[in-house]
């Protein structure tokens, strides 16, 4: 079975058995009808997914990895706030009059750091130390910019990468404040396994181990019977990941460079309200 299968299973168990309701409090998130969406939740939840055994994409419904590919790559590749140039409308709700998402995101990863070097941002500043400086403690993104939060959409929820160089392996940290269980976990895992085999091929380095740290690990009310639904579902194997290996620069990739082999997953027709 998917690794990613038991992984996201038992998240969701110990959510759904030892999770804490926040229905006593007033809540900023709200259903499109206007009513409070309120969860039930678990503080500190560390995931580890080991990329050298298997890629962690779940069977128990369909993550649709061509748009998440392309999110990320709106992200860290394009360095975008513009919906415009997404292929999907995940933040057309978002989006102001002008089709940004504020300095959120893609923003902060483009704005140029002074640095001994020289001028980079935070990606090509990743990028430089990987191939120059593979041994630093130092090497991470940071979209929380208090400084530009009164100018975005919203907050990132996933906000920092940590990358560490292990003999000629690449690993990295993925946090994040905030994550919705149903509609963003493994879409979130996906995408930046993705990223650590990017930054990896293009640096002459393994794809490691991705460590997943979610302070505020969460399911919502009207999704809670979606996912006892979704854990009644029997995993599949995971199935085989490939990257172009011809690629060997980071903003040469594209979607279609990305491929899995005998990707089976579970119908799952269930409409999934999004709270915003």
């Amino acid at each position: 079975m998917s690794y990613a299968d038991t992984v996201y299973i038992e998240t969701c168990r110990k959510i759904l058995t030892e999770g804490v309701w926040d229905t006593d409090r007033e809540v900023r998130p709200h259903w499109p009808d206007g009513t409070p969406a309120h969860t039930v939740k678990c503080f500190g939840i560390v995931n580890r997914y080991d990329l050298k055994k298997e890629f962690p994409i779940m069977t128990l419904r369909r993550t649709y990895y061509r748009s998440c590919i392309d999110e990320l790559l709106w992200i860290w590749q394009k360095k975008s706030n513009n919906v415009h140039e997404l292929g999907s409308h995940i933040w057309d709700s978002w989006a102001d009059e002008n089709g940004t998402i504020g300095k959120a995101y893609g923003y902060q990863l483009g704005v140029k750091h002074q640095y001994p070097e020289g001028m980079f941002d935070q990606v090509d500043r990743v990028l430089y130390d990987l191939k120059q400086n593979p041994a630093s403690r130092r090497i991470l993104t940071n979209l929380y910019n208090f400084n530009d939060l009164n100018e975005m959409a919203l907050y990132p929820c996933a906000y920092s990468m940590t990358f560490n160089v292990s003999g000629n392996t690449l690993n990295a940290i993925l946090n994040q404040r905030s994550q919705d269980m149903l509609t963003a976990n493994n879409w979130n895992v996906t995408q930046y396994a993705v990223l650590v085999h990017m930054l990896a091929q293009v640096s002459g380095l393994e794809a490691g181990e991705l460590v997943h740290v979610i302070a505020d690990c969460h399911i919502y009310d009207r999704h809670v019977p979606l996912v006892e639904k979704l854990l009644e579902k029997e995993p599949l194997p995971a199935p085989k990941f490939y990257v172009n290996q011809e690629v060997k620069d980071f903003y040469r990739f594209t979607v279609d460079d990305f491929h899995f082999e005998n990707y089976r997953f579970h119908e799952f027709r269930e409409k999934i309200p999004v709270a915003i």
